[in-house]
């Protein structure tokens, strides 16, 4: 589906919690010894392991969670109990800052189907600092400061994951940067270089050029020598687009792209990134020049208002491109579909393009767009945000308490949105109300009209007597 989704196996749930039972000391013969010395260790064992328990048991942390498909509404924070399970070969990750995904978003409307079934924390990809290691892991310490990989469950506070689904940060990369980097930044490189094969001269159409895999993709393009970057945005964004690297930004609500495109490159294109689907992704093979490639990674069509659009998703499928193998060979073309969420198992190749972008990273090569960051509490509106195209880059969100200013600054505005809605609910009301009245005098008008006529009657019968 979406290339803004990430790799690994599934996770075991999260939020389980950790077993703890008190070590049973072997039994052991001695020499009896005197009743009050005898029984001072054992009390100090028991208010050792009553001190223990009551503090698992009473760990706490946040976790955004999916509660249903639908609307914003149904990614909801919730407090869980007892510290996540910690296995062989896993690390326990504090979490500082999470991504927020295309796929996120068609998750929550059932539209993903790397996401287990509800309840489920989504979340592909986060950065923290390592707090604890389970046995087996060498290659990680207490302190970290690392990004994480997953298919699902990063939107907490803490997490458990496998060691080698982790990355080490390079140094001055900030949390929020590195939240943004390893899904959008890994689905763009080897779409680019590892399908695309991209080299100088060459010429790429990079659809919502201002989005988080379309930045990254600019920036990629740009560390080869004479790329021309064609870039759909609305024309709001394309300053900031033309600022990062795109030669010819289009905008998509006003104008055909592919006219566009015919009008500077007759010959069509190199590489075209289509993360749209249905009918969008025959023009994007149209656009190809003789041995262009064709990477699609999305359906991004699909997703038309807070929840699953029916007649979006049929159009979609309709439309969907399909092609024979001997007019591919007729062509000299390639098709090439990615999905980052399909990599289970991959850490090899996934680690090995991190290494390539860290190092670009490092370079200065790169870097990545932070367009806002949210608390947890607000992931409604964050997700509003990226649906309906207003971001610029990367949208995060911390996990850092949201200050107590903010938490009143919002009630307010709930309790404005509940007054607006009762307002719009006694205009309804009212309305109501007056096409009954309105139909009462209707009623009435008919019972009057039939007196009225039997009135005129006697009227005409008293004249003709007269």
């Amino acid at each position: 589906m979406s290339g803004e989704d990430a790799p690994v196996q599934q996770q075991n749930a999260v939020d389980q919690k950790q077993d703890s039972k008190p070590s049973e000391e072997p039994k052991t013969e001695s020499e009896p010894v005197a009743a009050g010395a005898a029984d001072a260790p054992a009390a100090a064992a028991d208010a050792a392991t009553t001190e223990k328990v009551p503090e698992e048991e009473a760990f706490t942390y946040r976790a955004l969670v999916l509660t249903g498909y639908g609307g914003y509404d149904k990614v909801k924070v919730q407090v869980k109990k007892g510290k996540p399970a910690l296995k062989a070969a896993e690390v326990l990750v504090r979490v500082k800052a999470c991504g927020l995904n295309f796929a996120d978003l068609m998750a929550r409307q059932g539209l993903y189907d790397r996401l287990p079934s509800p309840p489920v924390s989504p979340g592909m990809e986060c950065s923290g600092l390592v707090e604890a290691v389970g046995e087996e892991v060498t290659d990680r310490k207490v302190g970290d400061k690392v990004m994480v990989l997953s298919r699902f469950g990063l939107w907490q506070e803490v997490v458990a994951v496998p060691a080698n689904h982790t990355i080490l940060m390079p140094e001055g990369m900030s949390f929020e940067e590195a939240a943004a980097i390893p899904v959008n930044y890994i689905t763009a490189y080897m779409m680019l270089f590892d399908f695309g094969h991209l080299r100088p001269n060459q010429s790429v159409l990079i659809h919502s050029a201002a989005g988080g895999v379309g930045t990254a993709a600019t920036q990629l393009c740009k560390t080869v020598k004479d790329v021309t970057v064609f870039g759909t945005a609305s024309a709001s964004k394309h300053e900031a687009i033309g600022q990062a690297g795109v030669t010819h930004p289009i905008d998509y609500r006003t104008k055909d792209y592919v006219e566009e495109v015919r009008k500077i490159s007759p010959k069509g294109l190199d590489i075209v990134l289509d993360p749209l689907g249905g009918s969008d992704t025959h023009k994007a093979y149209n656009l190809l020049k003789p041995m262009g490639k064709l990477i699609t990674y999305g359906a991004a069509n699909m997703l038309a208002g807070q929840k699953k659009n029916l007649l979006a998703v049929a159009k979609n499928w309709y439309h969907q491109f399909s092609i024979h193998a001997l007019s591919l060979i007729q062509s000299n073309k390639s098709v090439c579909g990615f999905h980052l969420g399909y990599l289970d198992g991959e850490t090899e190749l996934i680690h090995e393009a991190m290494d390539a972008i860290l190092e670009l990273y490092k370079q200065g090569k790169i870097k990545p767009r932070i367009d806002s960051t949210w608390h947890l509490e607000q992931v409604g509106d964050a997700m509003r945000k990226m649906q309906e195209r207003n971001n610029i880059g990367k949208v995060i969100l911390t996990t850092d308490p949201m200050p107590e200013e903010e938490k009143k600054e919002e009630a307010p505005a709930a309790d404005k949105k509940k007054e607006d809605k009762k307002k719009e609910d006694k205009k309804k009301e009212d309305k109501k109300k007056d096409e009954g009245k309105k139909e009462e005098k209707k009623d009435d008008k008919k019972k009057e009209e039939p007196k009225k006529e039997e009135e005129e009657k006697k009227e005409e019968a008293k004249k003709e007597e007269k």
